[in-house]
């Protein structure tokens, strides 16, 4: 059996009014190799960003691998590794409250994507000096600044 590849992803979102026009960044890195993706919408939330840059994060690996992924969102990182996520697509995408799950696609999106890959969720502290986080935050404020400029 072989080994699945290991890499660290790092990941970031941001958002100019959530909801407003928003971006997402991530740094892949394997084997010393690093690579950067970015992208954004017109009219998005916070939250929308943080999820988007995992997943498309984890759709850019080519085959099944062990990841590391450090992100500063408290919401994806407990969204996983406190159940929350399963529990709400269990219970019909509904909260412990009754009330629904927010998100619910990109959740949805997110939890299959988690049955290909190993990944470990990770949280840091945002905008406190993570290299790695600090670059995400780069390029997804530049995505955020690049649909601002189109509205404005």
């Amino acid at each position: 059996m072989f080994e699945k590849p290991y890499v660290e992803i790092f990941t970031d979102g941001s958002c100019s009014g959530n909801p407003g026009a928003g971006g997402w960044g991530a740094v892949l890195r394997y084997n010393g190799v690093e690579k950067e993706l970015s992208g954004g919408e017109a009219m998005t939330t916070n939250n929308k960003m943080e999820l988007t840059a995992v997943i498309e994060s984890l759709k850019a690996l080519k085959k099944p691998c062990r990841v590391k992924l450090t992100t500063d969102s408290k919401y994806v990182c407990d969204g996983i590794n406190q159940g929350w996520a399963v529990a709400w697509r269990l219970n019909g995408w509904r909260k412990s409250d009754k009330k629904p799950a927010l998100n619910v696609e990109y959740w949805s999106e997110l939890l299959d994507l988690l049955e290909t890959h190993e990944v470990e969720f990770f949280w840091v502290k945002g905008h406190a000096g993570h290299p790695e986080n600090e670059r995400c935050d780069a390029l997804a404020v530049a995505q955020t600044k690049k649909y601002l400029q189109q509205q404005g």
